[in-house]
């Protein structure tokens, strides 16, 4: 376990990168910084997210922000988990350089400013649908961190989906000198996402919510005749688990994001979010249809 570096002001982060880029520079070791953004409550897969970055370049930086730009009214910012004690401590055993944990105050020092990055079409469609606004938030606070820390590497989930693809889109757009790497999603033994809103299902919804995963394979394995037929076995499985209140389900094409026509063959991937409870829960499969 390292001694992990806890710094909560910018100007403070950039010192300590700089001396930590000297230093593996005078000793021979790796200069690259890879980033991972979180908003913090972190479990098994976050850690994945960590342990892929340390692949990636010798110094890992972690940042923990409760981003307030990406929830929208009625969403759950104030009763968001927030466990920075225990997130440093699960960090610090995955040998991590630093963790950058500012307030509002420090990200937005006057405030919530008009400036935004807008997703476009795409951040308008599925999770921007049900949460107006979410992906502009998303961005701008990433962008914000790429602008702050200047990875070479930022290191994202594939469990969500849309923001990853938001998020290459947007580097690659606005010729942001980072490198985007997407980690495959990391789940529980049933299939269900590893996700921070799991801890609010209670037993028969967690059970329940494992529906999900299984109509999701479901369509993998009737992919082969097509979009048409993907749709209806998934449909199938999830609609037998009453508990389970589907809000989409939609096959995209890879590149563009956008929902494929029934006679499309080649590789897509399948986007589902849902209602457990009081508990939304997002996943996504690649699939190739046949």
């Amino acid at each position: 376990m390292s001694t992990i570096q806890v710094v909560s002001t910018i100007a403070e982060l950039h010192d300590r990168l700089g001396q930590a880029r000297d230093s593996a520079a005078l000793t021979g070791g790796d200069t690259r910084i890879v980033l991972v953004p979180t908003m913090g409550a972190l479990h098994a897969g976050h850690l994945a997210l960590v342990r892929r970055a340390h692949t990636l370049g010798g110094i890992v930086v972690v940042s923990i922000f409760v981003n307030p730009l990406q929830f929208g009214a009625g969403e759950d910012l104030d009763n968001y988990p927030r466990t920075l004690d225990a997130d440093v401590a699960a960090l610090g055993a995955e040998n991590v350089s630093f963790v950058f944990a500012p307030n509002a105050r420090e990200m937005f020092p006057g405030g919530e400013s008009d400036t935004r990055v807008t997703a476009g079409l795409v951040g308008s469609l599925y999770e921007g649908a049900a949460r107006p606004g979410h992906f502009d938030g998303m961005l701008t606070v990433v962008a914000k961190l790429l602008g702050i820390v200047t990875p070479d590497v930022a290191v994202f989930g594939q469990k969500d989906g849309q923001q990853a693809f938001l998020v290459r889109r947007m580097v690659d757009d606005l010729n942001v000198r980072s490198t985007i790497e997407v980690v495959e999603t990391v789940r529980e033994p049933g299939g269900l996402a590893l996700s921070s809103r799991n801890r609010y299902l209670d037993h028969e919804q967690h059970t329940a919510a494992q529906t999900l995963f299984a109509g999701l394979t479901a369509a993998v394995e009737a992919a082969e005749t097509g979009p048409a037929a993907a749709l209806v076995a998934a449909h199938a499985r999830i609609a037998a688990q009453p508990l389970v209140k589907l809000d989409y389900l939609v096959i995209v094409h890879p590149e563009t994001l956008l929902t494929v026509h029934d006679d499309y063959r080649g590789p897509a991937r399948l986007l589902v979010a849902a209602r457990v409870g009081k508990t939304r829960l997002i996943d996504n499969v690649s699939l190739c249809l046949g």
